[in-house]
């Protein structure tokens, strides 16, 4: 792994899988051997008053799945499998007759609508545009003028890296908060790292630790200290979000709709992963500008991986030929979680549950995010092959 690669995955919370065998587990917000845990402004998110909207959405406890054995063939994503996948989730979601109208409960033509994307892992590993390009023309098809997507995540290189492009996704707007110029600059005429006018000062996540970052590694963070700054694109630019993360793990656990969330829309995040995973996680999803703009979350679980994640390690890809979809992150996590545990207990990469790999979804539900306890979970399976 080269100095590039491995602050990309540094960065985005991929340390788990780069060096296990240096720090096992504490990446992963695991208590054992460490310190008291950092405070937190948690409670000034808190104090916030609620929307209607607010997580855990329209539908709480409720996930629907829908497996295809279609959905890919020869590493390829079948568009129009994918599409029928997620028409079908929405309308068994909402009980509407058709997706158009399905949509409708989340959106309007006056929205700007924010699409969380994952490409961190690379294009082998990413949120497929395939999945991509169905929820637009969706979108489109319930009136959502194209002018008003937006496709984004923190780094908008990235994006273009993996396929996210204005040729390939024309009259959609690519954007990222961590970015460079077209000489690959990440800095300004005046030195000013073009990521810093991305982020929105009046939105912070707080945390008692930081942490220095070396001149490859800022780009990446924006900023150093105790605070961790949201973007932008989830404070101003987008009126609703819909989140698109990938059925993957991280070492014991996964990293899926919060996980997207909460190390997506904030800078500064390299601090956190010690000994604040899980809080993290839990933590800035809890915020207005995400707890009140994500209305639907959209797992593409078509091609995960089972170990070696969140990075891609093409041994433990799998092809899940599944997507989730629900209003109500935590749910939709926990039946994700169930589906990678089960099979890194098929595979013999994990010999039990270590319940660990929950913590995040528990403390999100004690913070009102939604539904973590499988017993109260209303999941709907949908085999459409």
């Amino acid at each position: 792994m080269d100095r590039r690669e491995f602050v990309k995955l540094a960065a985005a919370g991929g340390l788990a899988a780069a060096i296990p065998a240096v720090v096992p587990g504490t990446l992963l917000g695991q208590e054992k051997a460490l310190p008291a845990k950092p405070a937190t402004n948690i409670k000034d998110a808190q104090k916030i008053p609620r929307s209607a909207g607010s997580m855990p959405g329209k539908f709480p406890g409720a996930v629907v799945q829908a497996n295809h054995d279609r959905s890919i063939a020869n590493d390829k994503v079948d568009l129009a499998v994918v599409d029928g996948m997620v028409r079908k989730s929405l309308m068994e979601l909402t009980g509407a007759s058709t997706a158009a109208a399905a949509w409708k409960e989340f959106v309007t033509p006056d929205d700007i609508i924010g699409l969380k994307v994952n490409p961190v892992a690379g294009k082998t590993l990413s949120t497929s545009p395939e999945i991509t390009h169905a929820v637009i023309k969706q979108l489109v098809e319930a009136g959502i003028p194209m002018k008003n997507i937006v496709i984004w995540d923190r780094r908008e290189f990235e994006l273009h890296e993996v396929g996210f492009t204005s040729e390939n996704f024309p009259g959609v707007k690519i954007i990222g908060t961590e970015r460079k110029d077209e000489k690959g600059s990440y800095y300004d005429a005046n030195g000013v790292l073009y990521g810093k006018q991305m982020i929105d000062e009046s939105w912070y996540y707080w945390a008692d630790v930081e942490q220095k970052y070396d001149a490859e590694t800022i780009p990446y963070m924006v900023n150093e200290g105790k605070y961790s700054y949201f973007g932008t694109i989830c404070t101003k630019d987008v009126t609703k979000i819909i989140n698109i993360p990938i059925l993957k793990n991280a070492g014991p656990t996964v990293t899926l709709c919060l996980k997207n969330l909460a190390f997506g829309c904030i800078s500064n995040t390299g601090r956190l992963h010690k000994n604040l995973w899980a809080e993290t996680c839990a933590e800035v999803p809890a915020f207005a500008p995400i707890r009140d703009k994500v209305v639907l979350n959209i797992v593409d679980g078509i091609k995960g991986c089972f170990h070696g994640g969140p990075g891609a390690d093409p041994k433990f890809f799998t092809e899940y030929k599944t997507v989730l979809v629900g209003t109500d992150p935590v749910a939709v996590d926990r039946i994700g979680y169930e589906i990678v545990l089960k099979k890194r207990l098929d595979e013999n990469v994990q010999k039990a549950e270590a319940p660990v790999g929950r913590k995040f979804m528990d403390l999100a539900r004690d913070l009102g995010l939604g539904v973590s306890d499988l017993e109260k979970i209303n999941l709907k399976k949908l085999s459409l092959s």
